[in-house]
């Protein structure tokens, strides 16, 4: 199992659904634990284009991100 993306700020957005926290969707997080590691490695994959979205939008509460969306 891979580290869960979670940083203890758990606020969903309304309009993307993604935690402003870690990015992940509600389903992402609660299948977390019990994900294979392929399906983690996808979900953490799409992570950084999300974190730019929610930056953008103005909702985003976790780390700062840079232009590429890396951490």
């Amino acid at each position: 199992m891979l580290k869960s993306p979670c940083i203890n700020v758990c606020q969903m957005d309304a309009a993307s659904g993604w935690c402003r926290g870690c990015a992940r969707s509600l389903d992402e997080i609660a299948g977390w634990g019990g994900a294979p590691d392929a399906v983690q490695r996808r979900v953490l994959d799409e992570l950084p284009p999300r974190r730019v979205e929610l930056q953008r939008l103005g909702v985003w509460l976790g780390p700062a991100t840079n232009p590429q969306g890396c951490l």
